[in-house]
């Protein structure tokens, strides 16, 4: 018996043709999808090529099972279910959240100033303001008319990228933390300097409501009803000399979210009935009708017992539930490694990381997970040959922060969180190990397969 728990690390052990053919699809999705909706659709359209139904289509037939289908809500929220016949043993359950830290536009964004037409915002989540200001910036989105018309916006690439300005090194003599210097409402975008000909009032703002009516059909009301969001125009790329990391924007947590979906995608002879919850709204701490506090997915559940008849309660089924609530976590970096317990912090290419609590200021507004659950856990995981490490959110009263697993957990579920480490976490190019995201799939594959 080895007395001393040894670090792995994945690269020694993983086929790297493997670890390159799932990072390039990876990179594919993480590109195209920037916003909540986006990735919802996308892993839906995924999942529909797969052979899996969409609900809407079955929900008021009787169902005979097995049966692999899913259900998106508000375009906001994606289920994805593989049932077998028997239920009462519950389900091997993945979640993850598909929204990220952005910029969004004000109801009413568009204004003037001194020579420029802006963009106001209200950011969302945890950002650090200042990495937002002087790199390029798309818009993306969705506008809905009074008639109901939803129109797709994406000014990305194509000759449309925007930037919020900085100042200058020479004039800049602000002084202060770093939060106090660079505001809120600053955060501005940059969206025309040439004004509208012939216009003698408003006419940078004219020239942009403009350009929006000749590409959109919308007038300037119609921005109320819109969820544009402000997001990096960056690609996901290769970080490295050896290529060994992806660099990109919303990795957490939607690395997490494709993981999920592929691996429920390719599992094929489960000993449970599994499936997938994706949730949106994480990030503001789980409020609203498409965060995980909104039960779109119970509803789907219910209905299926009713279709089945029998005995069988929702309550039976949700306590012998178990699930991985995919999360990403810190990883230690190179030049802040104090802000960890190095002897309890995650690491980039030692695998996935498991959590057994989050939460702040003596495990405040956390789950943590039951220590019996953590060793059926870690007896799969080392039976299957997953490389997996523990950690945790950094110090004790330095580190912090909640995910959706409380949210399951208080149904009964048995839940932990597990995801790879990022370095950059929450920043607009956010940088994961290829070969943890690829450990971080085979994970949930095992776990939906095979966790009994």
């Amino acid at each position: 018996m080895d007395l001393k728990m040894k670090p792995k690390k994945v690269y020694e052990i993983r086929s790297e043709e493997a670890v390159n053919e799932y990072v390039e699809d990876y990179k594919i999705f993480l590109g195209k999808c920037k916003t909540s909706r986006e990735t919802v659709l996308y892993l839906a359209d995924l999942l529909e090529k797969e052979g899996f139904e969409n609900f809407e289509k079955i929900g008021k037939t009787p169902l005979d099972l097995p049966k692999r289908f899913y259900a998106v809500y508000r375009e906001k929220m994606l289920v994805a279910f593989h049932l077998l016949p028997d239920l009462s043993c519950g389900l091997n359950l993945v979640s993850a959240h598909v929204d990220s830290p952005k910029l969004d536009f004000k109801p009413l964004p568009v204004i003037e100033k001194e020579g420029f037409a802006i963009a106001k915002t209200h950011y969302y989540g945890g950002v650090k303001k200042y990495q937002w200001f002087g790199i390029p910036l798309a818009i993306r989105g969705v506008i809905v008319k009074t008639d109901g018309t939803k129109l797709n916006v994406d000014l990305d690439g194509e000759g449309y990228t925007f930037v919020i300005a900085d100042l200058p090194p020479h004039l800049d003599r602000r002084k202060g933390e770093v939060g106090e210097v660079f505001k809120g409402e600053d955060l501005n975008v940059i969206l025309a300097s040439v004004e509208e000909k012939d216009v003698k009032e408003d006419a940078l703002k004219l020239k942009v409501l403009k350009v929006l009516n000749a590409k959109y059909g919308i007038n300037e009301e119609d921005l109320v009803s819109a969820e544009l969001e402000v997001v990096p125009a960056i690609q996901p790329q290769y970080v490295g000399l050896d290529s060994s990391m992806v660099g990109g924007y919303g990795q957490d947590d939607r690395v997490c979210a494709y993981a999920a979906v592929k691996a429920l995608v390719d599992a094929k002879n489960p000993k449970r009935s599994m499936g997938i919850i994706l949730v949106d709204k994480e990030e503001i701490g789980s409020e609203g009708n498409t965060s995980a506090r909104h039960h779109f997915w119970l509803k789907i559940l219910r209905n299926i017992l009713r279709s089945l008849g029998g005995e069988l309660e929702i309550d039976d089924v949700l306590m012998q539930c178990s699930m991985i609530s995919g999360d990403v976590c810190a990883g230690v970096n190179p030049s802040y490694p104090d802000v960890h317990d190095l002897s309890n912090a995650p690491r980039l290419n030692h695998g996935i990381t498991l959590m057994k609590y989050t939460g702040k200021g003596g495990k405040y507004s956390t789950n943590e997970a039951n220590a019996e659950f953590v060793a059926k856990l870690r007896r799969l995981f080392n039976e299957k040959g997953i490389i997996w490490q523990i950690g945790e959110l950094g110090k004790v009263d330095q580190g912090g922060g909640g995910t959706i697993s409380k949210y399951f957990a208080e149904l009964g579920m048995e839940v932990i969180d597990a995801g790879p480490p990022l370095i950059g976490m929450h920043s607009p190019f956010e940088i994961a190990s290829k070969y943890d995201m690829y450990e971080t799939y085979m994970a949930f594959s095992v776990f939906l397969e095979s966790f009994e």
